[in-house]
């Protein structure tokens, strides 16, 4: 089969490699339909995490079971599922308390499972999934092409926007900053309308992005960043700050930006990974009350909920997806979203 290997700064390549099987008896192998990248696939792809040596990348895909090893349980060949950015059991105690991205027996797609045996990465023909019952999520049908984009956004950034929200403690009435025009970001911006936000400021200077984070539910956008930024959505709430600031970009200046915008007492949430060492202000966070939760999305914990009104067409978070390719395109995908031309690249296999 073929798969994507990232072999260094802007070098990424489809590549044949061995075809998957069943290895261990909990394991599945899932024929992808569809995946996608990611934001933070961006890091690799531009060196600001190093690349060792060449890999396989890719931690979002939806698809059909093709084979299922002897002790699994809940899913069958010929089944639709979803795969979350992280392989769980779902069944040990971090999982149960709703943090998959701890679970006891945590692994990541393209890296060794918890078992040592390689596991192949989403952005390819084929997955074997391991710990398939407790990884993967069945949908109900198979989705029809339209239905398909906001299935695959259940994967990663749907999930990931919901819990910087949750985190931030959003509710009926809330009013809310996004930093992060990203599929993240806008993911956010539909999360905490779900959620009852009364006002959502949405930080973008791109008219498409901007376009889209209205179509969310944001009801003011703001093009500033930094101070300017903070000012600006100051001067929309009469002075006072945002209940909750949802920072979805993860650098040293987007978390300021989010601290800044938050009102004396109020919350950030943020899900952007890291990147350029970003330092909690603890001073500042004493002196305003202002708290910080967040952190990797347990996204396979919200699945379930979020794919009911995903199915039902409540939210439509596959808009973010405004450049559909082929597999064989892949460089293009990562380019495009490098160069900020797209905000989000979907990948469709030969074989889907």
């Amino acid at each position: 089969m073929r798969a994507t290997v990232i072999h260094g700064p802007f070098d990424v390549r489809l590549e044949s490699v061995p075809d998957p099987t069943i290895v261990l008896p909990t394991d599945a192998v899932v024929r992808v339909v569809a995946s996608c990248v990611c934001g933070s696939d961006l890091w690799a792809y531009r060196g600001i995490r190093p690349t060792a040596q060449p890999h396989r990348i890719g931690h979002e895909f939806v698809g059909v079971v093709e084979e299922v090893g002897s002790e699994v349980r809940t899913l069958r060949p010929g089944q639709f599922v979803i795969a979350p950015f992280s392989i769980c059991d779902n069944t040990c105690p971090h999982c149960r308390n709703g943090v998959q991205t701890s679970c006891t027996q945590l692994a990541w797609w393209g890296e060794p499972d918890h078992d040592g045996v390689p596991s192949d990465a989403g952005q390819g023909e084929r997955v074997r999934v391991p710990l398939a019952d407790g990884t993967l999520v069945a949908t109900p049908e198979h989705p029809g092409e339209a239905l398909l984009p906001s299935v695959l956004a259940l994967t990663d950034v749907m999930g990931t926007g919901h819990h910087a929200a949750r985190s931030a403690g959003v509710g009926p009435g809330s009013t809310v900053a996004v930093i992060g025009d990203g599929a993240v970001g806008l993911c956010a911006v539909l999360a905490a309308r779900r959620l009852g936000a009364e006002r959502i400021i949405a930080m973008s200077r791109h008219a498409s992005r901007q376009d889209l984070a209205v179509r969310f539910g944001a009801t003011d956008v703001v093009a500033e960043r930094g101070a300017e930024g903070v000012a600006h959505v100051r001067d929309l709430l009469g002075g006072l700050g945002v209940d909750a600031a949802l920072e979805c970009v993860g650098t040293k200046e987007s978390m300021q930006q989010a601290l800044d915008s938050a009102r004396p007492g109020g919350m950030v949430g943020f899900v952007g990974v890291p990147a350029g060492g970003p330092e909690l202000p603890v001073q500042q966070m004493f002196s305003s009350n202002v708290g910080v939760r967040g952190g990797v999305a347990s996204v396979r914990s919200y699945i379930p909920e979020l794919l009911e009104d995903v199915w039902s067409g409540a939210i439509e978070p596959g808009l973010v997806f405004d450049l559909v390719l082929p597999l064989d395109q892949v460089a293009e995908a990562y380019a495009a979203m490098d160069e900020r031309r797209a905000i989000k690249s979907m990948l469709r296999p030969a074989t889907a």
